[in-house]
């Protein structure tokens, strides 16, 4: 029988170059659009693992972004960066959970952010809620790691993508990006993706934070 995984926000880019390397390793792939599998609502949520009977490797894809400086930040604006970032991570988690309890066995690969260690400003949502995604892999790998039940979290770095494809047409702000990096240039969704297939080939890592760009910054 082969592996199955879950990636949410299929949509997206990052999630497209997963489904590519992951299909390549021989998995069969689920990979939900918003329409399919809303994050935020714990009802969309079961009714999407209704239909499930094995999950061997979930990925919490699904992002959203809504910049803005602390002081103009709506509520609106904050709840739903933190809703679907860090809540939904949490209720998918919770449902694929426990089919992977059952099974003696699974993954978890929370995609993360630099922001969650920068704290950038404009980005109080986004950084909060990416924060709190890491202390979420954390409690889950401590919890489930009896029952053979990895979390890892990923940084795949500052991706073209469509989403940020707008951001990188300014010149001014591509080059003062670039300057933040060692080598000058940025991680692609390809690369993060190999390094999401590979790092679930490591049956024996659990709990952990990978960085994958050349931002270098001092460990507390």
């Amino acid at each position: 029988m082969k592996p199955i995984a879950l990636i949410t926000g299929g949509e997206g880019d990052l999630a497209k170059s997963i489904c590519a390397e992951l299909k390549q390793a021989g998995f069969d792939i689920v990979a939900p659009g918003r329409a399919e599998l809303d994050v935020t609502d714990k009802a969309s949520v079961k009714a999407f693992f209704a239909e499930m009977k094995q999950i061997d490797l979930l990925v919490n894809n699904a992002g959203a972004c809504h910049d803005a400086f602390l002081a103009k930040m709506s509520d609106e604006n904050f709840d739903h960066v933190v809703d679907v970032n860090l809540k939904g991570a949490f209720l998918v988690s919770q449902a694929a959970l426990k089919l992977m309890s059952k099974q003696r066995g699974g993954h978890i690969v929370n995609i993360g952010s630099y922001s969650a260690l920068s704290g950038p400003a404009g980005q109080a949502n986004y950084a909060a809620a990416k924060a709190g995604l890491i202390g979420l892999t954390q409690s889950i790998a401590k919890e489930y790691g009896a029952r053979n039940v990895r979390a890892n979290c990923v940084l795949p770095g500052f991706l073209e993508t469509k989403m940020t494809r707008h951001l990188l047409e300014d010149e001014a702000w591509r080059e003062n990006l670039m300057q933040t990096h060692a080598l000058g240039r940025l991680n692609t969704a390809e690369d993060a993706a190999r390094f999401i297939v590979f790092l679930h080939s490591l049956v024996n890592v659990s709990g952990q934070v990978f960085q994958l760009d050349s931002r270098v910054r001092r460990w507390a």
